[in-house]
């Protein structure tokens, strides 16, 4: 965490979600996220002199939704202010965004570290703002302006400075944005800027209560990235004060490639961005009953579904972590155990662990290759579970269903009109299995005289010889069975 024990960092996060609106905050342009440049525009969020703005109502149906699932408090007033400063992508000259009045306030998450213990860390405020543009630095030299991201909407989450390692920052950015995904407002995805987090962060000595100067860290574009500019900047202001030197105030850019943070600008150098309230919007007006209305379209939140799956559908703890971490996946896992079982709680448990088993392995095996979405995988829930219900009745083993599962990843055959096209009905007749079992036997007598001398760890040798004379398709409970009792009529 740092370079010794006589220092402890300090860390508050600023996280910009994108909200996921049809149009931007303050007009009706789309914001769709790989437009030709400049082509998701209009007089509003080019700021033409006589545009006024009109405030989309679904950014504030999102912010509470956040605000409630953060335990803020809904401000019932809160006002818009104008943040000005000069940026060629900025066309207005000032960015709409809320100051003094924020619309929550005062919440908290819990987050889980890596050995299982717990913190609470406290969220200053969750504002609402317009985006800015882009600026495109070429080969050339020039710089490009795209302004499609001018006002488009977002909510700035501001923690406080409760974190205390770059390794809590980055439980605390996986509990946010799985927070925002479950909640349906922002797709948390960093590549595209719909998830951006700058960090402010400081040391101190161990034991003391007054803050350390803090610097800035802007640029992170991943989880990873913001632990390990975390690291470099607390490893960088520890090694400065050791030296008797002194931190200075400053934004600072992290620079992946070479693995430092760059200074942008100093303290002296910073803007006073002169924030005033917008005269061309009022202010935002919540009563009791819009917060009673979107606090009733909560969808279940990431603990609660993970304990539900404990408790009610009987997974392990890790299970039931794997598949809550994404909504879209626990969707999909739900949706499997729905159609593999409308039985009595006993039998809907075994199917559940049945589902998360294939879940957890082959399911997200193949996103984690081919980098898609669960929305994208070939095998929807109900077709898996078809599958899985062929192992559940006999029909095929679990050998077998690797390579049925495989065939379904190209193919919209049903899983047993892919066993039956390529013969693979799993063989539970007795006295088929008996011939393959006697044949094993004698064809390895060395081995059966091991095992005749104590030797029981050979019987799993066996069960592979007759499985893989019959192509996996030999009920495993009927060899297991054959080969015991054969195997012991050898010693009398």
């Amino acid at each position: 965490m740092t370079p010794n024990g006589n220092y402890e960092p300090v860390i508050g996060l600023e996280v910009h979600a994108q909200m996921l609106t049809q149009s931007k905050a303050f007009c009706s342009c789309p914001t769709t996220f790989g437009n030709e440049p400049n082509t998701n525009v209009c007089p509003v969020c080019l700021g033409m002199p006589g545009a006024l703005p009109v405030l989309n109502r679904s950014l504030v149906d999102f912010v509470i939704r956040m605000g409630l699932a953060v335990e803020c408090t809904i401000a019932p007033r809160s006002v818009f202010a104008r943040k000005n400063y000069f940026y060629p992508d900025l066309p207005k000259g000032y960015q709409i965004s809320q100051f003094e009045a924020p619309i929550c306030t005062n919440g908290s998450i819990v987050i889980e570290l890596d050995d299982g213990s717990q913190r609470r860390i406290g969220i200053v405020r969750i504002h609402m703002e317009e985006d800015a543009g882009k600026s495109i630095h070429d080969l050339d030299a020039d710089t490009l302006v795209d302004v499609n991201r001018c006002g488009v909407p977002l909510i700035e989450i501001v923690s406080e400075p409760d974190l205390r390692s770059p390794r809590e920052a980055y439980h605390y950015l996986l509990r946010i944005r799985q927070l925002l995904t479950y909640l349906g407002i922002c797709d948390g995805n960093m590549e595209e800027g719909s998830f951006r987090c700058d960090a402010n962060v400081s040391v101190r000595r161990s034991g003391e209560t007054v803050l350390g100067t803090k610097t800035e860290v802007k640029n992170m574009n991943s989880f990873r990235n913001v632990e390990r500019a975390l690291e470099y900047e607390i490893h960088r202001q520890t090694r400065l004060l050791e030296d008797g030197g002194c931190v200075v105030q400053e934004t600072l850019l992290w620079d992946a490639d070479r693995g430092v943070a760059l200074s942008m600008r100093s303290k002296e150098e910073a803007h006073d961005y002169r924030y005033f309230p917008d005269p061309d919007l009022g202010p935002v007006l919540v009563d009791e009953r819009w917060i009673a209305d979107v606090r009733v379209s909560l969808p279940e939140l990431p603990v609660s579904r993970r304990n539900r799956f404990i408790e009610q559908l009987g997974l392990p703890r890790y299970d039931a972590d794997v598949l809550t971490a994404e909504k879209k996946v626990a969707d999909y896992f739900e949706t499997g155990v729905a159609a593999l079982s409308r039985t009595p709680a006993a039998d809907r448990r075994e199917s559940a662990k049945a589902v998360s088993n294939w879940v957890m392995t082959e399911v997200l095996r193949v996103i984690g290759e081919k980098h898609i979405p669960v929305d994208d995988f070939p095998v929807n829930p109900e077709r898996l579970a078809a599958m899985i219900g062929l192992i559940q009745n006999g029909t095929i083993s679990g050998k077998i269903a690797k390579e049925v599962f495989e065939d379904m990843l190209s193919s919209q055959d049903t899983p047993i009109q892919i066993v039956e096209r390529k013969g693979l009905l799993q063989v539970s007749d007795s006295d088929a299995i008996g011939l393959v079992v006697a044949r094993v036997i004698e064809t390895f007598p060395l081995q059966v005289q091991k095992y005749l001398e104590g030797n029981a760890k050979l019987l799993g040798f066996f069960v592979g010889e007759v499985m893989k004379d019959t192509r996996g398709r030999a009920n495993p409970g009927i060899v297991n069975e054959l080969l015991q009792r054969t195997l012991a009529s050898l010693k009398r």
